[in-house]
């Protein structure tokens, strides 16, 4: 397995007085490929200079966002001019993006209203591959796959629901992470099936991957299916499945099955075990993305707007949203009982092995072909993809060893496995994999997920591994002060009270910087908590309590800060 790592954010990274030079070298570079059509809105150098914030973790890098996320200032099309808007603010996820630095280049080509795997739904032209030209780029997240590919972005943002962050990075070599539903906010995001929605990224190295997820997760407030989840870990060594040889059946016998041969030989070579599994449950539980009622949510999303103007929908995606006018309320219900009975029987085959590892795609259709048949194909393509948002999975495409064409494989566990499965992909990849981790840390106020000061946690790569309790032993205050607002936990053996808490994983070589920001009166000291570990947390310093408030009884700082809002 070649090293990929010269593709790194790293490698790459230029230095602020040299990013001018860089970003004019870009432009000229866009300007030769054209003929990709995989820009809807390329800003100027000047736009984008324009739009770069002081330094942060990702100064120096450039990225592609894709037309169905928001950028401020720059029209967000979804691939329909009809539809177009121009936001006021960005896309969370981008304006995390821009809080550390990085650079935006534009806005990038995309089935319309990310409904396909193809690439070949715009009004803004045909994406082309970036390898082949006479094959399909994979869509709906096109462009974004594209300008990474030709060295135009140094990572991009796409977004997934039935693959499209998956199949664009497998036709093209990239690293495609499709995080756990929820993790990473989708405020500022054109909604496709708002349920199964995920914003994507797409980058050159895996350890690139687990550096944006870090950035970007992490609950704003304003998404309602936002989420935090506890990291799973695999066990040393993992095990895999892989799909019975006879449910491979590959569309493209030259292209395919030797190319998965080796990615499973890889495994074995990695210290993997590797074990046959039944992907029927799976496949079937993908099928109702289509034909069961989750295209009514589709229409939910953009339905009218397609019904007051049919003249500017694409006729394929008219055609497939227009399908929701078949389901009824009772459709809906029987999907959603078919999708736990495919999922029950999906998730106890998963539940025999620590993550699977599918082809990303099990074709890799010409121009030609899509355009013969443009449903047939991209139902096809589907076949390893729809199934995972359904089911609720977190998944990674990575690419495989070097192919006259290229070849990718996913691999997805359940929901909170996604660093789990990146450092796995890494093994796999070859790729070193980030120092070891050790610093866990106790959060019970303000750095907590989501709230004003958690971005001194992620800026510095950290991961929430788990939201839990404290042993009783503990007493919560609100200090004075402020803003931000702020707790202390201090200990009280009178106390049966249990206290809401987090427990955060900081890089070795960031937690010094933000221990020695603590502010008085907090200090560290040990926090038990209610399985009976004890980890460093932020504990109240002697003295804290004149003037604070005691709020042990609401059990904790989000209980207390709802409670004061009401």
């Amino acid at each position: 397995m070649e090293d990929r790592m010269e593709g790194s954010f790293e490698a790459t990274r230029a230095a602020a007085d040299a990013l001018p030079e860089r970003l004019q070298a870009l432009a000229q570079r866009s300007e030769a490929n054209a003929s990709h059509q995989h820009w809807i809105t390329r800003l100027t150098p000047d736009q984008s200079l324009a739009a770069t914030r002081e330094a942060g973790a990702l100064s120096g890098l450039t990225f592609a966002i894709k037309d169905n996320i928001d950028l401020a200032g720059v029209p967000t099309t979804a691939a329909c001019p009809a539809y177009a808007y121009t936001p006021t603010r960005s896309a969370t996820v981008v304006e995390r993006l821009l809080g550390a630095g990085a650079t935006p280049l534009g806005k990038s080509n995309l089935d319309q209203f990310a409904t396909g795997l193809v690439g070949t739904r715009s009004p803004y032209g045909v994406c082309r591959n970036a390898i082949d030209p006479t094959r399909i780029s994979g869509g709906s997240s096109a462009g974004s796959a594209v300008a990474v590919a030709l060295g135009e972005a140094d990572f991009a943002l796409g977004t997934d629901t039935a693959g499209s962050g998956r199949i664009p990075a497998a036709f093209h070599g990239l690293v495609g992470l499709k995080p756990s539903r929820g993790l990473l906010p989708t405020t500022g995001v054109v909604p496709a099936c708002r349920s199964l929605d995920c914003v994507t990224t797409f980058t050159r190295t895996v350890t690139d991957a687990a550096t944006l997820l870090d950035l970007l997760s992490g609950i704003d407030g304003e998404d309602p299916l936002g989420r935090t989840l506890p990291s799973r870990v695999f066990p040393n060594p993992p095990t895999v499945g892989v799909p019975l040889t006879e449910q491979l059946a590959f569309a493209n016998p030259q292209w395919g099955p030797d190319a998965f041969a080796r990615a499973c030989e890889r495994l074995v070579d990695v210290g993997c075990t590797v074990v046959p599994v039944d992907i029927k449950p799976f496949v079937e539980a993908g099928n109702l993305l289509y034909d069961g009622p989750w295209v009514a949510e589709r229409a939910v999303a953009v339905g009218d707007f397609i019904d007051a103007h049919p003249s500017e929908i694409h006729p394929v995606t008219a055609a497939i949203i227009g399908g929701a006018s078949k389901q009824d309320a009772a459709d809906a219900f029987r999907g959603f009982d078919a999708l736990r009975e495919k999922g029950a029987a999906a998730n106890a085959i998963l539940g025999e092995v620590d993550a699977i590892m599918v082809p990303t795609a099990d074709r890799f259709p010409t121009l030609e072909e899509v355009l013969a048949k443009p449903i047939a194909v991209n139902t096809a393509l589907g076949r390893f993809t729809n199934f995972m948002n359904l089911l609720d999975y977190a998944a990674l495409a990575v690419p495989t060893p070097s192919t006259p064409l290229p070849f990718g494989v996913t691999l997805f566990a359940g929901a909170g496995s996604d660093h789990a499965l990146l450092e796995l992909a890494a093994m796999f990849r070859g790729e070193a994999w980030r120092a070891p981790r050790g610093y866990p840390l106790v959060l019970a106020g303000a750095h907590m997920d989501g709230l004003p000061l958690n971005h001194q946690i992620r800026s510095r790569g950290g991961r929430l591994l788990r939201a839990c309790q404290t042993a009783p032993g503990y007493r919560l205050l609100a200090l004075p002060g402020g803003p931000p607002e702020r707790p202390a936990l201090i200990a009280d053996p009178s106390s049966e009270a249990r206290i809401e808490v987090e427990l955060w994983d900081l890089p070795a070589d960031t937690i010094g910087s933000f221990l020695q920001g603590i502010p008085s009166p907090l200090g560290l000291g040990q926090v038990r908590l209610d399985d009976g570990a004890s980890y460093v947390g932020f504990i109240g310093a002697a003295g804290c309590e004149q003037g604070a408030q005691d709020i042990t009884a609401h059990g904790g700082w989000r209980p207390w800060l709802a409670a004061r809002a009401r």
